[in-house]
C-alpha cells in the first residue's frame, strides 16, 4: 500500500496527468511581406497588373503599403529596409484567377514578360491536371505565379 501511495504522489508531482487533453495550436495565413526598393512603385504594379486593392496600413509607418489578396489575406510592401533584395523563382507568390486569358492579354499589353517554369519566354505551362500557369516578376525581381482555375467536369 505504501508503494502505491508513493507512486501516486510521484505521478502527481511530476506533472503527468492521465487523461489530460493535449492543447492544439491553430494557425492561419495572414499576410505575405516583401522588402521592396520603392513601395509606391511596387503598390502601383500590384494594383495595375493584378487589380489588388490597397487597404489601410495599420502600422502608419511611411514606406509601407498594404494590399488585399482577398479573403482577409494581405500583401505588405516594405521599403524602409535598405538591404539588397535577392530571390529566385522557387520563392514566389502564387495566385489563382478565373480570368487567366484576360491576365495574359494584360501582361502582353503592358509588355510584362512571362514564362513557363523552365523559363521559356511568353510560354504558358500546362500542368498534368490541366491547370495553366505562368511566371513573371515584379519591379523588385520577385516571382509571381498565376494559375488558372480547374475546369468543371460534368
Amino acid at each position: 500500500m505504501k508503494k502505491l501511495i508513493a507512486l501516486l504522489i510521484l505521478i502527481q508531482s511530476s506533472g503527468f496527468v492521465i487523461g489530460q487533453e493535449k492543447s492544439e495550436i491553430s494557425v492561419n495565413f495572414n499576410h505575405f511581406a516583401l522588402s521592396v526598393k520603392d513601395s509606391d512603385q511596387s503598390a502601383e504594379f500590384y494594383k495595375n497588373v493584378l487589380n489588388l486593392n490597397e487597404i489601410t496600413n495599420r502600422t502608419i509607418i511611411e514606406g509601407i503599403r498594404w494590399l488585399s489578396l482577398g479573403e482577409g489575406k494581405e500583401l505588405h510592401l516594405i521599403s524602409i529596409l535598405k538591404d539588397e533584395i535577392k530571390t529566385n523563382k522557387a520563392v514566389h507568390l502564387a495566385l489563382t484567377t478565373s480570368d487567366f486569358d484576360l491576365l495574359i492579354d494584360k501582361l502582353k499589353s503592358m509588355n510584362i514578360e512571362y514564362s513557363d517554369w523552365p523559363g521559356t519566354i511568353n510560354k504558358i505551362n500546362v500542368r498534368a491536371d490541366g491547370i495553366k500557369q505562368v511566371f513573371f516578376q515584379d519591379p523588385n525581381g520577385y516571382w509571381i505565379e498565376v494559375n488558372s482555375v480547374a475546369e468543371q467536369k460534368n
